[in-house]
């Protein structure tokens, strides 16, 4: 009884310990800055600032072209194969389809209909294209995402095709019941890494809005 009593009590500071740490390393990962427009929890709407980001651009399902474009993104940030200094990383990492992906009702991503999607890295703040290094392979663009407002749904749990598009369906029909007009197509943030449980997770889908 007493062994029993000392693992328990061990796998009881274990998960504490590593809660710790995950609440560490979260808040010390640079977000980018928003001003909170209106807040209805679980949604928002916020003005974004201009944004510098490392993007490619890969095909297939949702999650395919995700793992595909986290590769090279990591590899130019990490200057594994360019010259220059690391740059930090940052959160969330954010995806969007550059296609609209055929959807299912309820409202839900198909998983079975190939799409092209951009998956983007956020530059730290303190860079602008200019002082960022260049790139080294031809499919890593450095781009400045333009001011906006956008409307969002942050939620937690691990990201599947289903959950997400439950998500969107609710930050849809948000928007609607305000009388507001979205633009281009969603956004899909990803705050955490894969090993992160999912009650511990941030994920958020965002929608941007038109503006007189």
């Amino acid at each position: 009884m007493k062994i029993l009593i000392i693992l328990v009590a061990a796998l009881v500071l274990l998960a504490i310990t590593a809660m710790a740490v995950f609440v560490f390393v979260v808040q010390n990962v640079e977000t980018p800055e928003y001003r909170v427009v209106e807040r209805d929890e679980p949604f928002e709407i916020r003005d974004y600032p201009p944004l510098v980001v490392a993007e490619v651009t890969r095909k297939g399902d949702r999650q395919t072209a995700l793992s595909a474009g986290f590769s090279p993104l990591a590899g130019y940030i990490f200057a594994k194969e360019r010259e220059g200094d690391r740059v930090a990383m940052t959160a969330p990492v954010t995806q969007q389809p550059a296609e609209r992906i055929a959807m299912t009702a309820p409202v839900t991503q198909s998983s079975t209909e190939p799409g092209e999607w951009s998956v983007r890295f956020i530059m730290p703040a303190r860079y602008d294209l200019a002082s960022l290094p260049a790139p080294a392979r031809g499919d890593v663009r450095l781009e400045q995402i333009p001011a906006r407002r956008t409307a969002v749904v942050r939620f937690s749990g691990r990201t599947t095709d289903t959950l997400i598009g439950e998500q969107e369906r609710a930050l849809r029909d948000w928007i609607a019941a305000r009388g507001l007009q979205s633009v281009g197509e969603p956004v899909y943030a990803y705050y955490n890494d894969p090993f992160t449980p999912g009650f511990l997770r941030r994920n958020e889908v965002m929608i941007e809005l038109a503006q007189d």
